[in-house]
């Protein structure tokens, strides 16, 4: 039984502001993520995913009016609409997955809270003039 992962992306930085860890790809995957963000949510102000129901459900949608989150889905069977998603998930499964197996979920919850830290804190990016996601937002706010 395969266990799923969650990640939140800031596009401006590409931070991972939020993530989790389930035994499935539902909804309340979803909702952990975002009960992981360190910032206020009221801030965010729009939601950009594909069409998967893991997104696009009661719980989510309720979630998103209280802080007043604008919802932006991709297009049907256009994956450009998602690209920084799509190449950071590339990253991840290269950096984080391939060739890894995690002997439970608390194990891949552990690995994962690490990974997010290297990837926010240690991790430079070419994108952001070989910074990593947190110099580059100290930097420009």
């Amino acid at each position: 039984m395969g266990n799923y992962v969650c990640v939140l992306i800031d596009l401006f930085n590409r931070e991972i502001i939020g993530y989790s860890a389930g035994a499935h790809k539902n909804a309340e995957l979803v909702y952990d993520a975002f009960a992981t963000v360190k910032a206020d949510l009221n801030t965010i102000q729009m939601f950009h995913t594909d069409r998967g129901s893991e997104f696009k459900n009661q719980l989510i949608d309720e979630m998103l009016d209280v802080f007043q989150i604008k919802r932006s889905l991709s297009m049907k069977g256009c994956p450009y609409d998602n690209a920084v998603a799509e190449s950071n998930f590339k990253m991840f499964k290269t950096e984080f997955v391939k060739g890894r197996n995690f002997s439970s979920l608390e194990q891949l919850k552990i690995e994962l809270a690490d990974y997010v830290y290297w990837f926010n804190n240690i991790r430079t990016h070419g994108s952001l003039n070989y910074m990593t996601p947190v110099e580059y937002r100290n930097q420009t706010l």
